[in-house]
This record gives C-alpha cells, sequence and structure tokens, in this order.
C-alpha cells in the first residue's frame, strides 16, 4: 500500500517536472519580447522628442505616434499573455510545492517507522542472534545482506528528505520571484495603457489638422513622387547598364575563349573565315540573362538567397516608416503611395550599413535625394539612398554591418532621418520586408 502511494507521487512530479520547462520557457519568451518592445519604444520616443522643437503638425509626427501606438498595443497585448502565464506558472508551483509537502510527510512517517524498528532491534546480540539462527549458511547470508540493506535504506531516507526539503525551499523561492514579477508586469501595463491613451488623444488632433491642410498635403506629395521616381527610374538605368556591361564582357571574352580554341585545334583558315562572323556575332550578342556569373558571384548570391528573411537590416535602429508597394495615404482620402523600397526611420545621426557582404558599384546623387550606393552581391543588388557622407568608393569590398554613410536628418521636417532601402534581384524589384529579419 505504502509503496503503491510512493509511486504514484513520484509519477506525478516526474510527468510535472516534463511540463515545467515548457511553461517556462514560455514566460521567459514573453519576458524577453517585452524587453524588446520597450527598446523599440524607447527609439520611437527618442524620433518623437525630435519632432518636438517644430510646434507645426506634420506627417512625420502622425507616422512616429501611429508606430508608437501600434507597438504599444502589441506590448500590452504580451504584457497581458505574460500574466496569464505567471498566473498559470505560480499555479503549477504552488501544486508542486503541495505535492512534495505531502512527500515529505510520508518519508517522515517512514522513516519514524523505520526508526521505531531500529530501536526495537538496536542490540547487536539480537541481530547477531537473528543470523546466527538461521537453518543454513545461505539463509545466514540472506539475512545479513537484509541488515545492510535496512541500514542503507534508512540512510537513503534521510538523503530524500533532505532533497525534497530542498526542492520545497526553491520551489517557494520561484513562486516568490514570480509574484514580485508580475506585481511588477501589472503596474507596466497600467502605465503602457495611461500612454497609450495619451499617443490616441494625440494622434486625433494631428490628423484632425492635418485634414485642414489637405491642399498643401497633395502638392506635397506630388512633389515627393516626382523626386522619388526621378531617382527609381535613375536606379533602374544604373542597374540595367551593369547588367548589360557584364554580359558584354562576359560574351567577349567567350568569343576569344573560342577563338584560341579554334586556333588550337588548326580550323582551315578557309573554313575558319566562312565562320567567324557567325561566330562573333552568336557570342558577342547578350543574352539578357545575368546567369552567367564567376564562381565567387554564384558563392555570394546563393549565400544571399539563402538567409533571405535573416539579414540583417539596413541600420542598427528604426522602423519601417514606408512600406513597399501600394497603400493608401494615412491623412487624404482616395489616395495611394507606391513605393519601389522600403522606408526606416531612425533616430538623427545614424549610419546606414550593409546588409550583406559584396562590392559597390555605384555611389551618385540625385537632387531632393542627395546621395545613394548601390551594392552588388552577385545576381542581387541592394540600394541605399539620402545619404549626406558616403564612407565607401566604387570598387570596395565590404562586409556585412559595414556602415556605408550616413542618413540625411532633415532640419526643416523635424528632424526627420529617413533611409530608402531597396533590394534587386537581377532587373526584377523585390519586397526588401521579405529579405531583412524581422
Amino acid at each position: 500500500m505504502f509503496r503503491t502511494l510512493l509511486s504514484k507521487v513520484l509519477i506525478i512530479i516526474l510527468l510535472l517536472g516534463t511540463i515545467s520547462p515548457v511553461t517556462a520557457q514560455s514566460v521567459k519568451q514573453l519576458e524577453a519580447q517585452r524587453k524588446k518592445t520597450l527598446q523599440l519604444l524607447e527609439s520611437t520616443n527618442k524620433m518623437l522628442n525630435e519632432t518636438k522643437k517644430s510646434q507645426r503638425s506634420s506627417l512625420n509626427k502622425l507616422t512616429i505616434i501611429n508606430k508608437n501606438i501600434n507597438e504599444r498595443k502589441t506590448l500590452i497585448s504580451n504584457i497581458s499573455k505574460e500574466i496569464n502565464e505567471l498566473d498559470s506558472e505560480m499555479q503549477r508551483l504552488n501544486q508542486e510545492k503541495r505535492m512534495l509537502e505531502n512527500r515529505l510527510t510520508i518519508l517522515k512517517r517512514d522513516y519514524a517507522r523505520l526508526v521505531q524498528e531500529a530501536h526495537i532491534n538496536r542490540s547487536i546480540y539480537s541481530k547477531i542472534m537473528f543470523v546466527l539462527s538461521a537453518d543454513n549458511f545461505d539463509q545466514s547470508y540472506r539475512r545479513l545482506r537484509y541488515l545492510q540493506e535496512y541500514t542503507d535504506y534508512r540512510k537513503d531516507q534521510v538523503k530524500k528528505i533532505e532533497k525534497v526539503k530542498t526542492q520545497i525551499v526553491e520551489k517557494a523561492d520561484s513562486l516568490n520571484k514570480h509574484k514580485v514579477t508580475k506585481e511588477e508586469v501589472v503596474k507596466q501595463k497600467e502605465v503602457e495603457a495611461q500612454k497609450l491613451t495619451n499617443d490616441q488623444k494625440k494622434e486625433k488632433v494631428l490628423l484632425t489638422d492635418l485634414q485642414k491642410k489637405e491642399r498643401k498635403l497633395r502638392d506635397d506629395i506630388k512633389k515627393q513622387q516626382k523626386i522619388a521616381n526621378d531617382l527609381n527610374n535613375k536606379i533602374a538605368r544604373i542597374i540595367a547598364e551593369e547588367i548589360r556591361k557584364a554580359e558584354a564582357k562576359r560574351a567577349e571574352e567567350e568569343r576569344k575563349r573560342r577563338i584560341a580554341e579554334q586556333k588550337k585545334q588548326g580550323t582551315p583558315k578557309d573554313k575558319d573565315a566562312g565562320t567567324k562572323d557567325k561566330t562573333e556575332t552568336a557570342v558577342a550578342k547578350p543574352s539578357g540573362s545575368v546567369s552567367t556569373l564567376t564562381k565567387e558571384e554564384k558563392l555570394i548570391s546563393g549565400n544571399f538567397a539563402a538567409n533571405q528573411g535573416r539579414l540583417p537590416w539596413p541600420t542598427d535602429k528604426g522602423f519601417i516608416s514606408g512600406r513597399y508597394g501600394v497603400h493608401p495615404h494615412p491623412v487624404l482620402k482616395h489616395v495611394t503611395t507606391n513605393n519601389k523600397g522600403i522606408y526606416i526611420q531612425t533616430p538623427a545621426g545614424t549610419n546606414a550599413r550593409a546588409v550583406f557582404e559584396g562590392e559597390v558599384t555605384q555611389r551618385f546623387s540625385i537632387p531632393g535625394s542627395n546621395n545613394a550606393v548601390i551594392i552588388k552581391h552577385g545576381e542581387f543588388r541592394t540600394v541605399y539612398a539620402n545619404l549626406t557622407s558616403i564612407y565607401v568608393n566604387v570598387g570596395d569590398k565590404v562586409s556585412a554591418k559595414q556602415s556605408i554613410g550616413k542618413i540625411y536628418t532633415d532640419g526643416e521636417n523635424d528632424n526627420k532621418t529617413e533611409l530608402y532601402f531597396q533590394v534587386w534581384k537581377g532587373k526584377a524589384l523585390q519586397n526588401p520586408e521579405s529579405w531583412v529579419a524581422r
């Protein structure tokens, strides 16, 4: 009866032990998400503080406040999940603590019985007689082993009792820590909820004010769209020209290689002369494909493609203020924006950095967009625009996360600091959001 009950207790404790790490991991993950979101909010608040130098309403302020609101909603949601997980964890710890206390009671009761039996049979003489009174030598040996195992069992029970006591203390400590954490998280949720309400009020005031300036906003959009179109067209022309030159160069190298092979094979002059024009024409004509890459370029292309969704951001801080593709305007009705890349807003003084190893192939400027850099990664290219100072030159080999230039800060527009970032595969534009880490 006693051993059956003890076995059941042990099985339940082992099962709970297997569940424990999963719940604890979940709490840790939620805590990590909370800290990460708080860091992002700290960064956006820094940007928002930079806009306070100007009292006028602006799209930039609205964008940052919108980002704050979305991140704060995410934070509050994660905090709620974390509180639920902490409640579940505390419930589990309480249950385990009670089971350990029950087990301790059983172990102590069992040990008390052992001590009582040992007290009755404490005499060495009685033990000797117990062994010597056996019917044969084999039975004597078994009785001797029984006495030794009985003694070992008592010692083992003492160890088990001490171990369970330690486990109970550990569970109590963990329980107290979780209670303290929950109190802190609940208070933080209340603070963030108040901040969310304040941000939503600011957003409403800004939105109303900006809607009154519809004509100016429409004029600004047209101007910005023209600058963006000029930049995008120039980037597309530059990349197309790079590809054309690379294909022409490789075609010429292939033509020379074939002529050299024909000479080695001793092709007759008259036959060679008759086929020369056809051979050169066929080889020199670009194929329109960029699949002909050097071994190094193929390796870099493969590595770049393999890291889709895991590439580092082109800035160490910031958030996506303009997403890739067609999106409705945040203020004006029936107005859309069409982005050929993504805009990343970041604190003033931030540098742009390469997202992968590669070679700088272009650095150029365009009115209204400052300077831009193109980096080639085999078949792929990344573009970094709206830079002031540029730290790299054409032909330079760069590594991942290497600073390539300082992002322009617009003092006349709330110190807005925004990088324009593109990803190309050959002549085809890619959605950068699918390439950088989330």
